[in-house]
């Protein structure tokens, strides 16, 4: 999932970006199938508010993190991507740990969004909205050419055992994304789709758990194959119809 803009202009060209006029410059920077491709020099954004620019790193950060990873990350790699000068990222973060953190914010804000667009869409059957949620999201990483993850799991296999503050917020959006789970599940019981002898909670528990795994190998293998195998198995023989 993308959240920074496709950025494609040609030199010299004037711009709009969050309300700011800005004329590029030595060439022209975009991303291409979700992932970054050597940048240089986005533009000249010395007319950007402070916060438009920790908004602008923040993206950047997300892209470029969700491709290699937070430790592999250096400061001076995302700040030259964005066209940033060199020495003033502590102008907009304390630490590489607040800007991990600000990155976790923004992506578990826009990704609670889009689960919640799926999953409490009242006019679609409710696992029908599981399924659209799992096909998106193959579809996405397909797109991607496998070559990036989830972001928020990628940081959760990297960072969970290392820092105890990143553990304990990422584990929190991970705890509310199986809330959204487990709210579509008790909806599926309540209409008939599913037995009311299923432990919901270990349900949803076990759909995020191997949805993630299966982002991991679809990463792992450059191959959407582990994603299809892992929706066909539960639609096929977890989340089954009660028999009469």
């Amino acid at each position: 999932m993308s959240l920074l803009p496709e950025f494609k202009f040609m030199l010299n060209e004037t711009i709009q970006f969050n309300n700011t006029k800005v004329i590029t410059h030595e060439g022209l920077q975009l991303l291409d199938d979700r992932s970054i491709i050597d940048v240089i020099s986005l533009a000249d954004w010395s007319n950007m508010t402070r916060i438009e620019t920790r908004q602008l790193l923040i993206q950047v950060g997300t892209e470029v993190i969700g491709k290699h990873g937070f430790n592999p990350t250096g400061l001076n790699t995302v700040l030259k991507m964005a066209g940033v000068p060199k020495g003033s990222f502590y102008y907009y973060f304390a630490s590489k740990e607040e800007f991990g953190m600000a990155i976790i914010d923004e992506f578990a804000i826009a990704y609670d969004e889009k689960i919640a667009h799926f999953l409490s869409n009242s006019n679609i059957r409710p696992l029908k909205r599981i399924r659209e949620y799992l096909e998106d999201g193959l579809a996405t990483i397909r797109e991607g050419k496998c070559k990036r993850g989830c972001l928020i799991g990628t940081l959760g296999q990297e960072l969970s055992s290392q820092n105890e503050t990143f553990k304990k917020r990422l584990d929190r959006v991970f705890e509310g994304w199986k809330k959204q789970f487990n709210q579509c599940l008790k909806q599926a019981v309540e209409q008939g789709e599913l037995s009311e002898s299923m432990d919901i909670e270990q349900l949803s528990e076990f759909i995020l758990s191997g949805w993630q795994g299966a982002i991991l190998r679809a990463k792992m293998n450059s191959s959407i194959i582990p994603l299809q195998a892992f929706i066909d198995i539960v639609f096929d023989h977890v989340l089954i119809p009660p028999k009469h």
